[in-house]
Formats: structure tokens, C-alpha cells, sequence
């Protein structure tokens, strides 16, 4: 593409025998250009866009005598072009679960972005063919069912070109229509974030293609209400109601003893090593040292099967198999543990065995367990084990907060952070805030060593 800086301007010129009289002359170095109009003001209100690009210093493309912006917007790929590409560009490295979040971020955003007009479908209709059949990449090759291919047929025509992204008051609007959910509730400001992280960094990407020339969310003051990304200290169970939800599994499955049986092992590792239940499952009799002695064992944690579902993993499987979240993939992780997880993971080696690749955890057909199947489980033992009080409270409501119990019970028995960091495979500034709000019963130790310092000094 040749462009100049060269440009001049004539006066409007008159043609009263065109059906549009009023033309637009202008030169691009030595090419002449005009466009014609039905009146004057039209013309006027052109020749001052024109000039006003030229008088800010945008180049003009000598052939077709527009301004750059112009032409970028005129050969913009829609939307949706871009996001495929974009998609097609990030899909193979990336996790399972950023696939999802991904796909979900710009699955609003197109939405939101396209054309208005009789025939639109909902933002429903629209959410749905974008995450299901248009961008995921494995996705595309499928075919569309019938009742669907209509919509699909419609968010091709009508996604907007990219480029109209660079304007504020577009980008403003595409930026409210992620802070709310398809009910028109309002979006928690994690899940905001998340989604409005994918459109910057495809937009980002686009200004790397030099598509468009900045990226326009940071020229936007957006924001929703903030959340408090910190653990509520009502989900945090004590020892001794662990301990009873423990038992609790046992009696789980009326028609299968082993249902809840087989699990306690997995909870158990989730709460006494700290534990994320996709390290859980990840993990191999040959990353265990369990004596036999009663003595103190260690778990070596190195491979994480976070539960994302079939649509977005390579393998088909619900489990992705990635390394250790926000770590290198060879990175590990050595985490103590107490006798009773020592005790508790032998019985289950013992009475369960492993898988043929030393898996510990896994259905009896030897699959990945599914989080919805040790989701029931765990619903059912809190039945057994909880007053109908907590049972209608948030303790230990999820799997999750097995961790959560433990990682506040290693601060409040003093625990220095940076130890309690790398058990749990935090950095320190993020334990502290996650937990700050379970970390207690320390105020009166605290004065105790004041004063004592106080008194010596």
C-alpha cells in the first residue's frame, strides 16, 4: 500500500447536470480524487472530514485517496473473522479451562458487536452458536443443526468489522455488555475481568497485525462493582468436622458401599496436604513416601487434571492434563503430611489399588473421577455429618473449602507465610489476601510479644 502526506485540496466544484452536483476534489500526490453529493452541506461537512485527516498528519492511500483510518476501515475483517484467528492462534497452547474462559469472554463481546436490524436474534441465540459452533477451532468443522444454522447464517453477515472497535463510545458499549449476565443480573468482578482480559489481548493482538493502531480499552475508565477475592471464614470447617465429614463418606451409597468409601482418601488429601482437587487427581503412588512407622510422609505434586469439560480438551476426556497451575511444567511441589493422610492413603492403595499409569484416584472403570460425580458425594456425606443449621450454611459447602480449612488452620497454628505459601502453592502476597480473613485467635499473641519487647527495651 503507497501512502502519502501529500495532499491538497480545491474549492467545491458545481455540476448542475449531475444528479449528485456537488463534488469533493482532492490530489494524492500527482492522482486526482473526487466523490459527489445531492448538496452542498454534504459535500462541505466531507471536505472538512478530509482535511481535518490531513491537518492531524494521517497518511493517505495514494490510490484510492483516503485516509489510512479510512481504508483500514473500509478492508477491516469482521469481528469474527479476527476472533477466529485469534482462536486459531492461541487454541493449541493453551489450558483446557483458559480455552473456556476465553471463548466465553469474546462469545459476549460478539454478542454485543454486530449489526442491528430486523431478524437480530437474542444475545442468548447469539452467545450460544459463538461458543458452541464459531469459535472454538475443533468446533467449525462440525455441523451445524438446523435450528441453529439460521443464527449462524446471520452472525456471519452482520458481525461488525473490527476496526468500528477502535471508536470509544463502540468499545464503551461492547465493555457494558460483559458486566451483566444473560438475565441482566450484573457479572461478579471476577468473571468481568476475565472477560474483559480476552477482548484486551485480542485486541492487542489485532494492534500486533497492525489491524488497528492501539488498543482502545485502555482509553476507556470501565469498571464494576469490586468483589472481595478473599475466603469467607464461614466455609472453613474445624479439625473435628472434618473429621466427621470423613466418616461421614463411609456411609454414602446405599447401593454401592464403595461410592463415598472409595473418595475418602481423595477429600482427605484435598484437606490434610492442602491440596487443589485437580492435583488430587493427578496424583501417583509414585509421588507418595507413606511409611509405615507413624512417622510424618510427603507428597510430590507435579501434574494437575483440572475438570473443563470434553468441548475443550485435546484428548476428549473432561480432565485437562497440565502441570502445576502458574508454574513451569516441570516444576514441583513437596508438601508434608501428617501421619493420619499417611495412614489413610495406604488403606486406600491397599483396598483400591492404582491405576495401570499409578493413578491413586479414579472411577471402578478406571477413569478420571467427573467433579460432578465427587460433588454428589460430598453433598450427601455434609447430610450425614452437619447439623441441618450448617447444612443450610456455607461450611464446607464445596470440596474447595477442604482446602481452604487447611490452609487457614496451618496460619492460625503460626506457620510462617512464606512455608505456608509453598505448601499450598501460592506466591506470599496472594495467601495473604486470599486468607486474610481466616487468619485468627493471633491478636493476643501479637500484644503479648509487644509488650514483651516493650518491657526489654
Amino acid at each position: 500500500m503507497s501512502t502519502t502526506f501529500n495532499v491538497r485540496f480545491w474549492e467545491i466544484q458545481k455540476k448542475a447536470k449531475r444528479r449528485r452536483p456537488y463534488g469533493v476534489r482532492w490530489v494524492t500526490d500527482t492522482q486526482e480524487h473526487s466523490e459527489w453529493f445531492a448538496n452542498k452541506a454534504q459535500a462541505n461537512s466531507r471536505r472538512s472530514e478530509l482535511m481535518r485527516a490531513a491537518r492531524t498528519g494521517e497518511p493517505f492511500e495514494v490510490r484510492s485517496g483516503l485516509p489510512l483510518s479510512e481504508v483500514k476501515r473500509r478492508d477491516s475483517l469482521s469481528f469474527l473473522e479476527f476472533a477466529q484467528s485469534y482462536m486459531d492462534m492461541k487454541w493449541p497452547a493453551a489450558a483446557a479451562t483458559s480455552r473456556a474462559g476465553i471463548v466465553d469472554g469474546l462469545s459476549s463481546a460478539g454478542a454485543a458487536f454486530v449489526k442491528d436490524g430486523p431478524g437480530r436474534p437474542s444475545v442468548r441465540e447469539l452467545r450460544r452458536v459463538l461458543s458452541w459452533y464459531l469459535l472454538p477451532p475443533p468446533a467449525r468443522a462440525a455441523e451445524v443443526p438446523e435450528q441453529d444454522a439460521e443464527i449462524v447464517s446471520w452472525l456471519v453477515r452482520n458481525s461488525r468489522p473490527l476496526y468500528e472497535l477502535t471508536e470509544t463510545p463502540v468499545i464503551r458499549d461492547v465493555l457494558d455488555a460483559l458486566t451483566v449476565k444473560l438475565d441482566g443480573s450484573p457479572v461478579s468482578e471476577k468473571l468481568y475481568r476475565r472477560k474483559r482480559s480476552a477482548l484486551y489481548n485480542l485486541l492487542s493482538y489485532a494492534v500486533e497485525r497492525e489491524l488497528i493502531p492501539d488498543n482502545p480499552i485502555v482509553r476507556v475508565k470501565h469498571s464494576v462493582a469490586k468483589g472481595v477475592d478473599q475466603v469467607d471464614p464461614g466455609v472453613v470447617a474445624k479439625p473435628r468436622q472434618v473429621r466427621e465429614l470423613l466418616t461421614a463418606l463411609t456411609y454414602v451409597g446405599e447401593r454401592d458401599p464403595d461410592r463415598g468409601r472409595r473418595l475418602v482418601a481423595f477429600f482427605a488429601t484435598i484437606y490434610y496436604a492442602g491440596a487443589r482437587p485437580g492435583e488430587v487427581m493427578g496424583l501417583r503412588d509414585t509421588d507418595c513416601t507413606l511409611p509405615d512407622d507413624g512417622r510424618w510422609g510427603e507428597l510430590v505434586l507435579g501434574e494437575t487434571r483440572p475438570a473443563a469439560g470434553k468441548r475443550w480438551t485435546d484428548s476428549g476426556e473432561a480432565h485437562d492434563q497440565r502441570g502445576l497451575k502458574h508454574r513451569s511444567p516441570k516444576e514441583r511441589r513437596h508438601v508434608p503430611i501428617p501421619p493420619a493422610l499417611v495412614a489413610i492413603l495406604r488403606r486406600h492403595i491397599d483396598t483400591y489399588g492404582t491405576s495401570e499409569d499409578g493413578r491413586l484416584f479414579r472411577s471402578p472403570r478406571g477413569a478420571a473421577v467427573q467433579s460432578s460425580t465427587y460433588g454428589r458425594v460430598w453433598q450427601e456425606a455434609r447430610l450425614y455429618a452437619l447439623t441441618d443449621a450448617q447444612r443450610r450454611s456455607m461450611l464446607a459447602a464445596v470440596p474447595y473449602d477442604l482446602r481452604h480449612a487447611c490452609v487457614s488452620l496451618w496460619l492460625n497454628s503460626g506457620l510462617p507465610a512464606t512455608e505456608v505459601a509453598a505448601r499450598a502453592g501460592h506466591s506470599v502476597d496472594v495467601l495473604l489476601k486470599v486468607y486474610a480473613k481466616c487468619i485468627d485467635g493471633q491478636r493476643e499473641r501479637m500484644n503479648s510479644l509487644i509488650e514483651t519487647a516493650l518491657e526489654d527495651h
